[in-house]
């Protein structure tokens, strides 16, 4: 499988799933939570006050490991994501994200403590996927 199908199998099972476990760490010590994830193409955006702990860790170290998929895809696949974090204050890419995500946290995109999370993904790979020979793994 070519890199551009198993891109197009990513893309898939982030149709499919939308909650997922994001990981940072800070003082070589790791920390997971539950985020809700909205992606264009393989990157991904959440949103986050920015009054919580994942900001300071964010800041210090801004990398991430996601796991995404398996309850929600046909056969159990799901991602692991090794990705760079920016930090996003701008009212655009806010709005951009409020028009396509649940609003659940937030009363308005005006929320001043409202900030956008974007990851780029460096590293990906399927697992637990049928349709590939899993685990693929591609460089981004």
């Amino acid at each position: 499988m070519n890199k551009e199908q198993v891109e197009k199998r990513m893309q898939e099972i982030l149709e499919a799933s939308k909650v997922g476990v994001m990981s940072t760490s800070y003082n070589d010590v790791p920390n997971s939570r539950y985020m809700v994830f909205y992606h264009d193409g393989l990157t991904l955006y959440t949103k986050t006050s920015d009054k919580t702990m994942k900001i300071e860790e964010i800041e210090h170290n801004p990398v991430t490991h996601v796991l995404l998929g398996y309850n929600e895809t046909d056969n159990n696949s799901f991602l692991e994501i090794y990705a760079d974090i920016e930090i996003k204050k701008d009212q655009e890419t806010i709005d951009k994200l409020w028009e396509t995500q649940d609003k659940s946290f937030f009363d308005s995109s005006k929320d001043p403590d409202l900030v956008v999370l974007k990851l780029t993904p460096k590293k990906a790979k399927i697992m637990n996927d049928d349709e590939v020979d899993s685990p693929v793994e591609i460089d981004l």
